[in-house]
């Protein structure tokens, strides 16, 4: 049976025991770097949840999602839909597949994809958030938060689309976006750009509709700008 929505005036509250559960958490100590610990979001009331695949060097060093390189231009792309960096990480939730920092890949480029069972291990603060939130809107970031909602669909058949979707028996809006990384090649492509853009502007559509940002006009698509 789906647990009853949380009031509003409960949720700061509920956000920080879950966030005090989160931060002890070592069920995946045997794979991780020595020391790896979660990273947490400390937005108060939000109404959408960012939700990427698993922290970065960075993060792990800063304790907060997304600020290295992708993080940077993540925030470029939110913010062309009108909403700046500090107030985006006031406003929404980051939550992800998985917590912790991996460690690097093996081959030596970018950072190792986290197991099965480091993803199933992780699976139910996600799933906890979502319960907690029950947010209007999720945009997943990168392939393994996109499968977490929408499924095995290729990238090109689901961004630059709004999805109304139910995830975990709650209804919401999906609007995926493509990691910000760039390291698949997947946005060197024209066409796939044009659906970044496109994805873009729904999300802008998306906070002006949630009064996250005043109805003003939003600015150019960010595209893939470094």
């Amino acid at each position: 049976m789906p647990s009853l929505p949380i009031l509003s005036a409960q949720l700061p509250a509920a956000l920080d025991a879950h966030r005090d559960a989160l931060s002890a958490c070592r069920r995946c100590t045997a794979t991780l770097p020595l020391g790896a610990r979660p990273v947490l979001s400390h937005a108060v009331a939000p109404r959408v949840m960012l939700v990427g695949q698993a922290p970065g060097p960075s993060e792990a060093g800063g304790g907060r999602p997304f600020i290295g390189r992708s993080g940077r231009t993540l925030f470029r792309w939110i913010a062309s839909a009108g909403l700046p960096e500090e107030e985006a990480r006031r406003a929404l939730y980051i939550a992800a597949v998985t917590r912790c920092y991996p460690g690097p890949h093996p081959g030596g480029r970018g950072d190792r994809v986290p197991s099965p069972a480091e993803r199933a291990a992780c699976a139910p603060w996600l799933a906890g958030e979502l319960a907690i939130v029950r947010p209007a809107l999720v945009v997943p970031i990168g392939r393994l938060a996109i499968d977490r909602f929408l499924g095995g669909e290729a990238l090109s058949a689901v961004v630059g689309e709004v999805h109304d979707v139910e995830v975990d028996g709650i209804p919401t809006r999906v609007l995926p976006l493509p990691h910000p990384s760039g390291a698949s090649g997947w946005l060197n492509a024209p066409a796939h750009r044009a659906l970044l853009d496109r994805a873009l502007l729904h999300l802008g559509d998306a906070f002006r509709a949630l009064g996250l940002v005043a109805n003003a006009p939003m600015q150019a698509p960010a595209g893939v700008a470094a």
